[in-house]
């Protein structure tokens, strides 16, 4: 019986190994920094929220050219996120310099985890 116990517990391990949670998933990063959105092209699965920190010395904005989300001016170690629902691409700026641009595109939920 212990021994049945042990395979079970070893194969549900193996099994988070290989088929990782969706939820695992479900947050990325990205940072603002000697003004630019790094990374400036990021491919996430629908459902993603997307957080954007400012490492800068100066303020920053995050704005959609679509107007979809617009963060406030955020001070260095500042945060905005932003939950990506449906999925295409998604161009933004910095409506403070907005020659700082980058792109979200955002992939039907299903199939493999979120990538960068």
């Amino acid at each position: 019986m212990r021994l049945a116990i042990m395979a079970f517990v070893a194969g549900a391990a193996l099994a988070c190994v290989i088929a990782p949670s969706v939820a695992q998933n479900r947050a990325v990063a990205v940072t603002i920094d000697n003004f630019v959105f790094e990374p400036a092209r990021l491919t996430v699965k629908a459902g993603t929220t997307v957080t954007w920190t400012n490492r800068d010395d100066i303020p920053h904005t995050v704005a959609s050219k679509d107007r979809l989300f617009k963060s406030k001016a955020m001070d260095t170690d500042e945060t905005y996120s932003f939950t990506f629902s449906t999925p295409g691409e998604y161009g933004y700026f910095c409506s403070l310099h907005p020659h700082m641009t980058a792109t979200i595109v955002v992939e039907a939920a299903t199939g493999s985890s979120a990538s960068q």
